[in-house]
């Protein structure tokens, strides 16, 4: 669930390949963007087979270790200064806290769930957006896109229920990492026109496994099922690293394709990534959502997608109302 970030990260890039001609651009980025859809769930293939063995805030600290290792090189070769604005800290540390949060919920979550039920939940991330944009930041959201929202909270809902009776509280975890994942987008709004793409990934994975690291440590002999470190033993530590790389890996791929193609062109694409992870949910766990789960993942998507929908009508008629001559 982390690399729907980039929606917003990626928007603040320049364009990285000026010298394609504008159709070959786009075709990249949908191409990179169908690869996003691909690797996103690959992270959450790799933290669910970890959770067999490793608890689940170690294999939260493996995701942020590995993330800010494999993005230091990157932060080097485009030849970035690895150095934030001291007054933009507090913002930086909110964001990696808040995805800290989120993603030790989603962790937490599919340790007992399936891939797509938790990751159906988690998609409401973006009509909390839409509802704390409109209701606390006062943007213009009209009231197709406020009923979209609504109708996704419904979708949600059908997933849920299910999901509750058969996994208890666990099944409410995803609702804290979409409403984590979308403050975090909020935050990241701010951070993304003032801090490179790659600088902002890899500090907010070194802050978050800054902050990860005490808990460990306090943990340590405790007992506690999700915090209590072990030695991880033969293939998980195979599995921890893929949780970090694929996380790496996706986001790159997302912020790449949205400096090639309009988010317009890219954002419904994103949901893609719910069959993808129903499917390797399938065959990997045999794991398959019942009839109620899937009217919820229908009605989040077809809501999700009415809500992007409304978004480019209304870009169009704002396009249009600014290029119209004064009377």
């Amino acid at each position: 669930m982390d690399g729907g970030t980039a929606m917003d990260l990626g928007a603040s890039m320049t364009n990285l390949s000026p010298s394609l001609p504008a159709a070959d651009r786009t075709l990249a980025g949908v191409a990179l963007m169908l690869g996003f859809c691909v690797t996103a769930p690959l992270l959450d293939v790799a933290a669910k087979l970890a959770s067999d063995t490793v608890p689940v805030g170690q294999i939260t600290f493996a995701r942020f270790a590995v993330q800010c290792a494999l993005m230091a090189p990157f932060v080097w070769i485009l030849g970035l200064s690895p150095r934030v604005g001291r007054s933009l800290w507090p913002a930086l540390l909110a964001r990696a806290v808040l995805l800290l949060v989120s993603t030790y919920c989603f962790i937490a979550a599919i340790s007992v769930m399936p891939l797509a039920d938790a990751l159906a939940i988690a998609f409401v991330a973006p009509f909390i957006v839409l509802l704390v944009g409109k209701f606390y930041l006062g943007e213009d959201v009209g009231p197709r896109r406020v009923a979209a929202a609504l109708v996704g909270f419904v979708g949600v809902l059908f997933v849920i229920q299910p999901s509750f009776e058969a996994f208890g509280a666990v099944a409410l975890f995803p609702i804290g990492t979409a409403v984590g994942f979308a403050f975090y987008i909020l935050v990241t709004r701010g951070l993304s026109r003032q801090v490179h793409p790659v600088t902002l990934q890899f500090h907010t994975g070194l802050v978050a496994g800054v902050i990860c690291l005490p808990f460990l440590i306090l943990a340590e002999g405790s007992g506690a099922p999700m915090l209590d470190p072990v030695r991880p033993e033969g293939i998980a530590w195979l599995w921890l690293f893929g949780v970090g790389f694929f996380s790496a890996l996706s986001h790159m791929m997302m912020t790449y394709a949205l400096s090639m193609a309009p988010s317009a062109t890219l954002a419904p694409l994103q949901y893609l990534e719910l069959p993808v992870a129903t499917l390797l949910g399938f065959l990997i766990f045999r794991d398959f959502p019942n009839a109620l789960t899937l009217t919820g993942i229908a009605i989040i998507i077809g809501a999700g997608l009415y809500m992007i929908h409304r978004e480019r009508v209304t870009a169009r008629r704002l396009v249009t109302e600014r290029a119209a001559p004064p009377i």
